[in-house]
């Protein structure tokens, strides 16, 4: 029988925790870990999309010889990673010597805002659901996979490589929403500093950075990509999601869940220029922090052998 997931997901989880101690690095959203989980399993009815999406073939051999075998191929997404943007209890000074600032509720604002960042894998990714019928998410759960105070250099911009990037200075190109009326920010430069009125939807925007960062190999970051550390297979063969993109729910979807639980999930980037509410109102959040939970389209299906192919 196998052995449990969190058991052989300990070596890791072990890591993670004493990574995050012996850096001296913000644990800090480690703590929403608990609501993450909670906030997925209420958005799931809505978020998992499952369907059944094809057939797998394996070839079976035993000492009586070789058949194949046929199992069902089903798709859903699953909740890979959650990320939190905060203000910091510190002050650093930018590349140009000044002090960063950090905007707090109630402060004047300029409509630049400034967070730190992490990235975690879901508490609920490995775990299996309905004898191994739902695809799970192959992140770690709670192994840090980014945190921008690693990453200051380049999140604080003092190393500006990511002006290397043509989105970063190109109006209109990598925008969260439709440029030019209806842009919530940049994806480029993926710093933590937003140009945006509404804090919620800068909280977005540092998701949507994050995000972008987290699920591409080679970035100029500090960070682990999402892929490089995986979750044990458990009998079951995986077809991995693409890149993040904005505006793309074919690459993943987002839930807040703080300050307020969504139950359901949604690309960012709605169009709300012309309505009297916006998707900021009931968002604003009093410490300054916001969490979403990235929920991300995989498809499996249970190994039978050795894998030939599959047909949708």
């Amino acid at each position: 029988m196998a052995r449990p997931v969190l058991l052989r997901l300990a070596p890791a989880l072990v890591f993670s925790l004493s990574f995050l101690v012996g850096a001296g690095v913000s644990a800090n959203g480690l703590w929403r870990a608990p609501q993450a989980t909670v906030s997925a399993l209420a958005a799931a009815p809505r978020c998992l999309h499952w369907r059944v999406v094809g057939l797998c073939f394996w070839l079976h051999c035993t000492i009586k010889g070789c058949k194949v075998k046929v199992s069902v191929k089903v798709s859903n997404y699953a909740p890979d990673a959650f990320t939190t943007s905060f203000t910091s209890d510190f002050l650093l000074t930018d590349a140009a010597g000044n002090i960063e600032a950090r905007k707090r509720p109630g402060e004047p604002r300029d409509h630049q805002i400034f967070r730190d960042a992490d990235l975690y894998g879901h508490p609920l990714a490995g775990a299996r659901f309905l004898g191994g019928l739902i695809c799970s998410s192959r992140t770690v759960p709670l192994f840090p996979y980014f945190q921008s105070t690693l990453d200051s250099p380049v999140w604080r911009s003092f190393v500006p490589v990511e002006s290397l990037y043509p989105a970063a200075w190109i109006p209109g190109l990598r925008e969260i929403g439709k440029f030019p009326f209806n842009t919530w920010g940049s994806v480029y430069p993926r710093t933590g500093r937003v140009v945006q009125q509404e804090e919620p939807k800068a909280g977005a925007v540092i998701a949507q950075r994050v995000g972008d960062i987290g699920t591409r190999r080679w970035q100029p970051h500090v960070y682990i990509p999402l892929k490089a550390v995986k979750s044990p297979a458990d009998g079951m063969k995986y077809w991995f999601p693409g890149p993040l993109k904005e505006g793309d729910s074919r690459t993943g979807m987002w839930q807040m869940f703080h300050p307020r639980v969504d139950r359901s999930c949604y690309t960012f980037g709605a169009n709300d220029s012309l309505k009297l509410s916006s998707w900021s109102d009931g968002r604003r959040s009093g410490d300054g922090e916001y969490a979403f939970n990235l929920w991300r389209p995989y498809s499996c299906c249970r190994r039978r052998g050795r894998f030939l192919f599959s047909i949708p």
